[in-house]
């Protein structure tokens, strides 16, 4: 549509075909968007003036009308500076942007420091329309958010055990079952004291692979001990020293609970002229590159977590389209053995 003086072209707006229709902009609101409230006959009128004009909606602006944004929220609690550094979170986010993409919706990232800021977050989102849903990850026991969204209205898909998420819609991959086979892996190279570097223990998957190493270590008779850190360097390099000091123990395997402190304990162990795997096996968790091109290469427990990050997507969209929520088992933890695992050196 041209300016009365000729000058560059601007888009048409709603008040430009009501003026021409000489109708309210509500009429034209009702025509565009095919609800009742004006005759057949202004319908067609309007839709005729819109039709000359060139109108065009703004995506946005068509989409709040409709009640929805097409876009999704995600809130991660982590540290920006080990964020760059977790294989995982990079994973599944280019998993949930693949399904994401094919529903041609998009992704919000936000990082918040607390439980207080992400709370807050989901309220301001709801308030403001930003997104049509929510993905809850790093669930607590009693998670707070289950109640949350369910309050506050928010459509929410969790990515965490079905035991923590309080029957939301739940992509989750079995955690118990990779560390108890972790731990059988080891008994049968004939490891007999094994240590587990955890991350943070306020973590209910944490907490999930802790129960079930430390059960698995007690079935076999085996000597354990569960340290905890952050999922970052200085706390991992801090307790391999520990555990590798810890002469009467004498830990001959280590599991921990990233690729990162798994890279970490891997150089400690050698700095301090451990031989890995001779004297000390390592498996990490959650496989990436970092992982592959250590010397040796790390073996560790892992899954497709770009199909995880897919697999949520998808059930989100179900959850959108009306589904009724369920858990969704997207896969269990397996070994990829690699040259950091070995029978215990003989005497």
């Amino acid at each position: 549509m041209l300016e009365p003086d000729g000058s560059t072209p601007r888009r048409a707006t709603i008040s430009d075909i009501a003026q021409r229709a000489g109708v309210s902009t509500s009429a034209v609101s009702y025509a565009l968007n095919d609800k009742p409230g004006v005759s057949p006959r202004t319908r067609e009128h309007i839709l005729a003036i819109a039709s000359e004009l060139e109108f065009a909606p703004a995506a946005a602006a068509r989409m709040l009308s409709q009640g929805r944004t097409d876009t999704v929220g995600l809130i991660l609690r982590r540290d920006p500076r080990f964020l760059a550094n977790e294989s995982f979170f990079m994973e599944l986010i280019a998993g949930l942007e693949i399904g994401l993409a094919e529903q041609r919706r998009g992704l919000l990232l936000q990082l918040a420091p607390d439980r207080a800021a992400e709370s807050s977050m989901y309220r301001q989102w709801k308030a403001a329309q930003r997104v049509d849903a929510v993905l809850l990850v790093d669930f607590e026991r009693d998670d707070p958010r289950v109640e949350l969204v369910r309050r506050i209205g928010l459509p929410a898909v969790a990515i965490g055990d079905p035991s923590l998420t309080g029957g939301l819609t739940t992509a989750w991959t079995d955690d118990a079952t990779g560390i108890r086979n972790a731990v059988r892996h080891l008994h049968g190279l004939g490891h007999r004291s094994v240590a587990r570097v955890a991350g943070g223990p306020h973590f209910a998957h944490v907490h999930i692979r802790d129960e079930a190493f430390a059960a698995e270590c007690a079935r076999l008779e085996l000597r354990h001990r569960i340290v905890h850190g952050d999922f970052g360097v200085t706390l991992a390099e801090r307790h391999t020293h520990e555990l590798l000091d810890d002469a009467e123990s004498g830990y001959t395997a280590i599991v921990y609970d990233s690729g990162l402190t798994a890279v970490t304990g891997l150089k400690t162990a050698r700095a301090r002229g451990v031989h890995v795997p001779l004297d000390l096996s390592i498996i990490g968790w959650d496989d990436s590159l970092l992982t592959t091109v250590t010397d040796p290469p790390i073996s560790v427990m892992s899954y497709d977590v770009v199909e995880y990050g897919d697999a949520a997507a998808r059930l989100l969209h179900g959850l959108l389209g009306g589904t009724l929520p369920a858990a969704h088992l997207a896969g269990t933890p397996t070994l990829h053995e690699r040259g950091t695992t070995g029978p215990v050196r003989s005497a």
